[in-house]
Order: C-alpha cells, then structure tokens, then sequence
C-alpha cells in the first residue's frame, strides 16, 4: 500500500466537514495527549483551535527545545536551471513565461558552490526546473560530484525521478530530496498544471516513496500554501508526513511551509494565507510530529521569521538566491519567486544567537553514509 491509497481514505470535502465541526472541547482533549491521532490533529487546524493558539504554541516551543535543543539548521539553495517545460500557473519558471533562461555549466556551479561554502553553508540544496532535453539525471549526478568535496550534505528539490534515478543521486553524493505536491487536492493538481510531467498528480506525489525506497537519508515535503484550503493541504500534509515517518524510518523527516510569494505571472493565491494561520499550521505540526525538521524559508519577511523561531523551527535558509547564478555573478536570468528576508547568512546567523539558539553549519558528516544499504518499506515504527 502507498500514500496514494491512504490519502483516498479522506475525500477533501469529508476532510474541511471534519475539520470545522471540532470543538474547543476538542481541541483541550488534544492538547493534553502526548502522541495526536489523525482525529486531534483536525482539532488543532480547526477554526476552534484559534483561542488556544498560545497555549499550542508553549507547547510547541517545549517540545522542540526538548528533542531539538537550541540547534537552527542552515542551508542555502543553489538554483542550476530555470529552463522548464511545466505549465505551472503560479510559478515563475512556467514554460509560457517569456523570460530569460538560463542553466549553469559545471564550472558555474562549481563557482556558485564555492561561495556558499565561503559564505559558511555546509549544507545546500540543488534546485532545477524541470526541461528533460537541458537537466537530466546525468547532469545533476555530475554536478553533486563536482562540489560533493564541499558540503558535508547535498539535497535535491528537482522534478520527481523514479527508484533508479534517486539511486543514481545517492550513488553521486546526494543525501537528502525535497519534493512538494504543492497542492494534495487532485482537481485543482490538474487545474494548477494544465501541461507538462508534472501534471502527473501520482507519480509526483509518490516520490517520496521512491525516494526513501532509493536510501536518501533526509526526505521533505510540504504543500504550497496559497493555492487549496489552508486547513485541508495543512492536514494532508501532516497526514502524508505520518505515513512517511512510519513506512520510512530510516529517513529524517522534514516539512517546510512554502507560503505563496510574487512571481514572474503574476499568479495570485487562490486561498491566502494569513500569519495567524501560518503560526497555527506551524504549532499543529509540531505537536503531530514531535521529531521532524520544521523548514523556514527566505520567503517570509526577516521580522515573521525572527518571531517564529521559538515555534518549532529547526532549519532555515538563509542569503538566499532563486535564480541559476546569482551568487557569484549577478542575477542574469528569472527567479522562481522573490523573497521577502534579504538579509545575509551572517546577520541570519547574529538574529539566531540574538534568540537564545546556535545558528548550525553542519550536523553530518558523509563518512558515517552507508550508501550500500538501501531499504524496503517497513511497519516497525508503528
């Protein structure tokens, strides 16, 4: 069985009923559980849940110093390529976009790699759009084995690949995937990607799978949020972190929360988020998975950010650029998204001590990865 028959077991109107009926009664029950069925984390993401957001956020706060300490993850991303084929409304990479391309040759990105590791970045995550003909799975194999020298940790956020290409990523250096849905609602999936690979709303949304299947030892995703209902891609993105974390054990589980930013299009969110909401989502899934990595990216503003650190967060991007080459060179080429806290990974790292936390520039080392040891899916963590 995968995700894609547990997530048929929750039809999305079912879901939002749910959801909105939970009490304040519910929501207290919850609270005062240690482990959260599938029934009390609707509670914690129902409008019910509002007046208690402090309440979710202590315990938030408690539970993440308790299995985390003050550790604060950093990470940059390296984009190699914004060629893309995809029609994804929202994004700024959408192949109708008339705007300038571009895609890193390996001396590039041997320069571009070499200024987050003078910048202090250990670990990095290799970003592409998704363009067969320009950026294929030879190509980000090479590219992890040229810097691969550089970085205690190397993860993809690239288009879904099958069994055999996360193994060949694994093979070349690649330890961790980041893959979103970006929307777990299948009708609006369709709506959102009228053409292109990545309209295929299963095999996308079972990479993961493959991934964990493959070896990769850190596994993220995430809905991105602005485009379903905020309560219905929050629960399905907690219920998919479930079935993850107990059929993939051995993998770290991450989940970040991509808010909806401006982008070449001018796509607007179809269901804005607001911060209240943003901060109860956080809190939920912190109290629904006391042991995975809570991801906070540039795309929020500096003083969100800031805020939000004592809520759960584990990981955090920083001096970030979304477009192929910004770093060493200026920006030539389009940005998937803009964001919002522009401020360097030194004075990221200033804030994070500032808050009583220790900014981390490497929690891993590639000597302790055994890359002979993929795995079948297992029950034993449940």
């Amino acid at each position: 069985m995968s995700f894609l028959d547990e997530i048929l077991k929750y039809p999305t109107d079912e879901v939002l009923s749910r959801i909105e009926a939970k009490s304040g009664a519910d929501v207290e029950q919850a609270l005062g559980l240690e482990r959260l069925r599938v029934d009390d984390f609707m509670a914690l993401l129902s409008p019910a849940a509002a007046p208690y957001l402090e309440t979710m956020a202590g315990k938030a706060h408690r539970l993440t110093r308790q299995r985390f300490g003050n550790n604060i993850l950093m990470y940059a991303p390296l984009y190699l390529s914004n060629l893309c084929t995809n029609g994804c409304l929202y994004c700024g990479f959408n192949a109708t976009n008339k705007v300038p391309r571009q895609t890193l040759a390996f001396d590039e990105i041997e320069r571009e790699a070499q200024v987050l590791y003078d910048r202090g970045f250990r670990h990095i995550l290799l970003v592409t759009g998704e363009a067969p003909h320009a950026v294929n799975n030879d190509y980000l194999a090479e590219a992890a084995q040229r810097i691969r020298h550089l970085f205690s940790s190397i993860a993809i956020e690239v288009y879904p690949m099958e069994e055999s290409g996360y193994r060949q990523m694994v093979e070349a250096g690649v330890d961790g995937l980041t893959i979103y849905q970006e929307t777990y609602d299948r009708t609006l999936y369709a709506d959102m990607h009228p053409f292109g690979r990545k309209r295929d709303y299963s095999f996308r949304l079972l990479a993961p799978e493959r991934g964990g299947a493959a070896g990769l030892r850190r596994i993220g995703i995430g809905a991105l949020l602005g485009l379903g209902h905020f309560r219905v891609e929050s629960f399905y993105t907690g219920l998919h972190a479930l079935y993850l974390s107990r059929h993939y054990w051995r993998s770290h589980l991450s989940v970040s929360f991509p808010r909806m930013r401006p982008a070449e299009g001018g796509f607007a969110p179809l269901h804005p988020v607001s911060d209240r909401e943003f901060v109860q989502l956080i809190c939920a899934l912190r109290l629904l998975l006391p042991d995975a990595g809570l991801v906070m990216s540039t795309r929020e503003s500096a003083t969100l950010r800031d805020n939000l650190l004592p809520l759960g967060i584990t990981q955090m991007s920083a001096g970030s650029c979304t477009s192929p080459g910004g770093y060493a060179g200026p920006e030539e080429s389009t940005r998937q998204f803009n964001i919002d806290d522009d401020r360097s990974a030194a004075e990221v790292e200033e804030m994070i001590r500032s808050k009583g936390y220790e900014a981390v520039w490497k929690d891993w080392d590639r000597a302790f990865l055994d890359r002979a040891t993929p795995y079948a899916t297992s029950d034993a963590a449940l």
